[in-house]
């Protein structure tokens, strides 16, 4: 083999090893646009974002970034698609950081990082399960997306409790024929397999998790519950009794310094 012909076969062998220098480019912007969509997002909520506001950020034309998001909406669906990512790992990692024999600590686990994550991040939690969700939700199929990862992700808990047994919840024919529709599609979509009684049962818990999520972030009646640890404290011990679990004695100690 000559010496061009050598040349040749490692630059033909470098180009498939990896993406071109365009591709890696094109990716790059792309994650920068992205970034910049997320940070707009955060400071002046999904109002606040436009198409012209992140190219003029990134140092490009709008049009050039039609290669990637289609105008606006396809633009808060990529920061739909990044703040899903980053909130289900967040609560999966506070899951993780526990013994994974103990259901009640991993449950008050998941559960206090829905909460630390929301308040924390007030205008995506809009985006996420607010009024900016509800406006997205009527244009795209995102109506499945956070349900089916975050309720996946506390529906695998709820089988382990399931399967552990003892825990009480209602027979099927006891349910509502309506209702027992609904709870079925929704245990379709979080593709798990218990019985109906144990998804009313996590409805049940979430019905009041997020309302109390909303009174937060909102600063509902923030005069007297402006500090809105205690109020869900009282919350979470109720639900784990339900469950017939309880938190760990270490996190009952963290919430006491916290308070």
């Amino acid at each position: 083999m000559s010496n061009v012909e050598r040349r040749c076969d490692r630059r033909g062998r470098g180009m498939q090893t990896g993406p071109s220098r365009r591709a890696r480019m094109r990716a790059a912007l792309e994650r920068e646009a992205r970034d910049e969509a997320r940070r707009l997002t955060a400071a002046h909520g999904v109002e606040g974002l436009s198409l012209s506001a992140v190219a003029r950020a990134v140092g490009v034309s709008p049009p050039a970034l039609y290669r990637y998001f289609d105008g606006k909406k396809g633009l808060v669906l990529a920061v739909y698609e990044d703040l899903t990512d980053e909130f289900v790992s967040t609560v999966s990692a506070a899951v993780r950081r526990e013994d994974p024999e103990d259901l009640g600590a991993q449950l008050y686990a998941a559960t206090r990082a829905v909460l630390d994550w929301s308040l924390g991040h007030p205008a995506e939690f809009d985006l996420l399960m607010g009024a900016g969700y509800a406006r997205l939700a009527t244009e795209s199929a995102v109506d499945q997306v956070l349900a089916r990862e975050l309720g996946g992700l506390f529906g695998d808990l709820f089988t382990r409790l399931w399967q552990r047994g003892g825990l009480d919840h209602p027979a099927d024919d006891e349910i509502d024929p309506a209702l027992r529709a609904q709870l079925l599609t929704y245990r379709r979509l979080i593709g798990q397999e218990f019985p109906v009684g144990v998804v009313l049962l996590m409805v049940t818990c979430w019905r009041q998790i997020y309302g109390l999520l909303c009174m937060s972030v909102h600063h509902h009646l923030a005069a007297a519950f402006g500090d809105c640890v205690p109020l869900f404290e009282h919350m979470i011990d109720d639900l784990l009794a339900l469950l017939g679990v309880e938190r760990s004695p270490a996190q009952r100690t963290g919430a006491a310094v916290e308070r």
